[in-house]
């Protein structure tokens, strides 16, 4: 190649690399540009945004130490109703509490002679069976104990027991069943003492009587009471039913025999008892109708009752019964007694009555057993009470 060539070969290369730092330069110089018109874009937008923001020519910083002053006084404020609610637990809600609430408001109810409804009977008598089957058939019971018999729906009695000798949970209550027919207040007593008994189940025990029955309530009164009282008898099925759950026995500190009518044939031992089949209507004959309406007797061995039911039963019976269970003392009720209680077979069986002046006709005297720790047992005597409510019967229908 001539000197001539290679000078204009050199001179085109100057050129072309001035043409491409001439465009890199350019291209530089756009983009700083492009990049200055979106930073001066954003800066405007947020000189507009604070400008709207600010109010009463005062800057936005204000506005958020306010909001955030204010914000923090709400916390402060959450804080504190935390802090109330934990001392003063007013939204926790204990059902426990309230259910033992709403039995305090019904056992105030008919103690002022008033009566459930229909369907708070109904829940009353399902919680007791609960309690009821947890205590099988005999029930274990530690003194102190005052133990009351036959009541028959005289509810100004029943009241007045509790009232002068002491109310569930202060004292504790062991009754030996017979509960409603012949009185006017079969409906308020059972209703009182169920009631209590779901309450206070370990201060209270309910034995079941011969008057605990379909067949009984159905000729005596209480199926007739809660006819007239609710207009149908679903109350009186309620509770009938209830009666096949109650125990049927208890021991007293190991040592006493508590129950409502007296001894059978066909049960020689404690454990007999607790063999039974309690959940039925009481039967017209064998150990469980025995246990329901036997009485004791002058005459040796087991006899044929008078009632048609159960038999009589001797000092004989008694003393061997005693013997093979290692107890020293049967408590028993179903009998009316003109002096309210009755002392059988050496004093080995004691007979409790508590429904005075019985049916309003008999004149009779009531009464109840006390038994301490470890002093003898107390019988205590008492008449009719003179408290009779003035006003009507309640009837709900």
């Amino acid at each position: 190649m001539s000197n001539k060539s290679k000078k204009k070969e050199k001179k085109r290369n100057k050129k072309k690399e001035a043409n491409q730092e001439s465009d890199r330069k350019k291209e530089k110089n756009r983009k700083e540009s492009k990049t200055k018109t979106k930073t001066k874009t954003r800066t405007q937008t947020k000189t507009k945004t604070k400008t709207k923001q600010t109010k009463n020519n005062k800057p936005i910083e204000n506005n958020r130490k306010k909001s955030k002053s204010r914000s923090n006084s709400n916390n402060n404020s959450k804080s504190n109703n935390k802090i109330k609610n934990k001392n003063n637990k007013p939204k926790k809600v204990d059902l426990h509490k309230n259910i033992h609430y709403a039995l305090d408001q019904q056992i105030e109810e008919v103690q002022n002679y008033g009566i459930l409804l229909e369907n708070e009977i109904y829940q009353l008598c399902e919680k007791a069976k609960e309690i009821f089957l947890k205590e099988g058939n005999v029930v274990n019971i530690a003194a102190p104990i005052i133990i009351v018999g036959d009541t028959h729906g005289q509810y100004p009695d029943l009241l007045h027991i509790f009232s002068k000798h002491g109310s569930v949970p202060d004292k504790k209550y062991l009754f030996l069943g017979d509960y409603v027919d012949r009185g006017s207040f079969s409906v308020e007593t059972i209703t009182l003492l169920i009631a209590t008994k779901v309450r206070y189940p370990d201060r209270i025990t309910l034995l079941r009587g011969n008057h605990e029955s379909q067949q009984t309530t159905r000729v005596y009164g209480f199926y007739n009471e809660c006819l007239e009282r609710y207009g149908n008898i679903t109350v009186w099925r309620i509770f009938t039913d209830l009666f096949e759950y109650l125990p049927i026995a208890g021991i007293i500190n190991n040592s006493i025999l508590a129950i409502h009518g007296g001894l059978s044939p066909d049960i020689a031992k404690i454990d007999d008892i607790r063999s039974l089949d309690r959940f039925k209507d009481i039967p017209f004959f064998g150990p469980l109708c025995d246990l329901m309406w036997s009485d004791p007797d002058e005459r040796d061995g087991f006899n044929q009752s008078f009632r048609g039911a159960g038999y009589t039963f001797g000092e004989n019976i008694t003393k061997t019964f005693l013997k093979i269970n290692k107890l020293s003392l049967i408590v028993r009720a179903h009998q009316l007694i003109q002096e309210g209680f009755n002392l059988n077979h050496s004093e080995q069986v004691v007979t409790i009555f508590s429904a005075p002046n019985y049916c309003g006709t008999i004149n009779n005297l009531g009464s109840i057993m006390k038994i301490e720790n470890q002093s003898e047992p107390e019988i205590i005597q008492f008449e009719e009470t003179r408290e009779h409510p003035k006003k009507m019967l309640k009837i709900v229908w």
